[in-house]
């Protein structure tokens, strides 16, 4: 069934964000389609939210205002030093966009031309807890995410604040959410594959992490 809408993190930051996120498990899921530019995501619905189950690999905003590649360390630095939206593909690999969708800092997240297709939103930080809480918690939660034929995580990597190198791929996963924390730092949820747990932190804006969205 398909239905259309218009349109280095290293190992002390995984410790770091494994916080316990407890709950109930209420979720009941169902897989549908979404599109935004010329791409399609699944969607699956858990507990009363509704979720792409891939990662946003898309180049423009809703409006169709185009959000500026930065494959070299100087562009991906420029772009945090204008505070401005920044995408890249882990190791500027047109591929790795195939499979993991793309990296995003958090100005293009936070941009008010809206990065998530019309009738969608980049989750707050207060929906990943919720999504995390009807999957039972951080432990459970891990086990029912990386289901193909649910939210189908898959350990994209990341881009490192830092220096701006690559990271991580097959190892962890990180999602923004559309939560700040202070003037440099936003809210992320990552998974990491190793230690088979969920976790949330908070972290420089210039991390190029995933994305996914969440239905209005």
């Amino acid at each position: 069934m398909k239905t259309k809408v218009r349109n280095k993190i290293t190992l002390y930051g995984v410790s770091a964000l494994l916080v316990t996120l407890s709950g109930t498990n209420l979720f009941a899921q169902e897989s549908k389609t979404t599109s935004s530019e010329a791409n399609e995501y699944k969607t699956v619905t858990i507990g009363l939210q509704q979720w792409t189950s891939e990662n946003l690999n898309v180049g423009t905003f809703r409006n169709g205002v185009h959000i500026p590649e930065a494959k070299t360390k100087a562009e991906w630095e420029a772009a945090y030093k204008n505070e401005s939206a920044a995408w890249c593909y882990y190791n500027n690999d047109p591929k790795n966009g195939e499979k993991y969708g793309k990296l995003y800092n958090w100005y293009a997240v936070n941009d008010p031309d809206g990065l998530a297709p019309t009738g969608w939103h980049v989750p707050t930080d207060k929906e990943w807890q919720s999504l995390i809480t009807s999957y039972g918690g951080m432990t459970k939660a891990f086990e029912e995410l990386k289901k193909v034929d649910g939210f189908a995580a898959k350990a994209a990597g990341a881009r490192w604040f830092e220096d701006a190198s690559f990271n991580n791929l097959g190892n962890i996963t990180f999602w923004w959410s559309a939560s700040k924390n202070d003037k440099w730092n936003a809210w992320y949820h990552a998974m990491h594959f190793g230690f088979r747990q969920v976790g949330r932190d908070n972290g420089g804006m210039n991390t190029g992490h995933s994305v996914r969205v969440v239905k209005d």
